[in-house]
């Protein structure tokens, strides 16, 4: 096991000058696939807003796949329900120990099922609420109060949890934001460009902020 560990480490590291990053897919029955034009928006709006040259064509990889190892940033969607089996979270566990980072956000509904999955990544590590000054709400664009509101769901305030290992976040979760919907084609949803942009700022801080830390 410690040698297959360190060969993960070594293709994850051959692959820390890379700026690609994927939708991860998981089972579970939720839809994974949600939101498809949300990540190739926010890469186009990185590329030119904040000088990154992210490959435009997503991939998706799967949770238990090695192939996770390849980018730097995976971002995980969905509305309903989630399952790890322990493959799975063994692979996703050293995946972010090793240097890699997940977004997750919540698309309404997600989260009782991704925060129990969640245990058994990091069964001794709780999510916990990040602090409006941590550097990620500025590391790209300022944001003093934090996790931005992009869709109403049932009226409470958005909330950015995240899982910290060794002093680094490794893993961020946004609830009740729902800023992949503002990350999509404008004709989708039909959002205000000032919401919109909003959404795409914090994104951006979450890309510079995945690739820098």
């Amino acid at each position: 096991m410690r040698n297959l560990i360190a060969l993960f480490v070594i293709l994850f590291t051959s692959q820390l000058f890379s700026q690609d990053v994927a939708v991860l897919k998981y089972k579970g029955g939720g839809d994974w696939y949600s939101n498809p034009t949300a990540l190739p928006n926010l890469v186009k709006y990185c590329n030119d807003n904040i000088d990154t040259n992210i490959n435009e064509n997503i991939q998706t990889v799967e949770v238990g796949s090695t192939d996770i190892y390849q980018f730097p940033l995976l971002h995980m969607t969905g509305h309903g329900n989630v399952f790890f089996d322990d493959d799975d979270a063994e692979n996703l566990r050293n995946y972010l120990i090793s240097g890699g980072f997940l977004h997750i956000d919540d698309n309404y509904g997600m989260e009782p099922y991704i925060t129990k999955e969640l245990k058994k990544v990091f069964p001794n590590n709780e999510l916990r609420e990040i602090p409006k000054d941590h550097a990620i709400f500025n590391t790209a664009f300022d944001f003093p109060n934090g996790l931005p509101k992009i869709h109403e769901h049932d009226g409470k305030s958005p909330q950015a949890f995240g899982i910290f290992h060794e002093g680094r976040l490794v893993l961020l979760f946004t609830f009740e934001s729902d800023l992949g919907d503002g990350w999509e084609d404008q004709e989708v949803h039909n959002d205000p460009e000032d919401v919109r942009e909003k959404a795409l700022k914090m994104g951006a801080n979450i890309v510079k902020y995945a690739f820098e830390n």
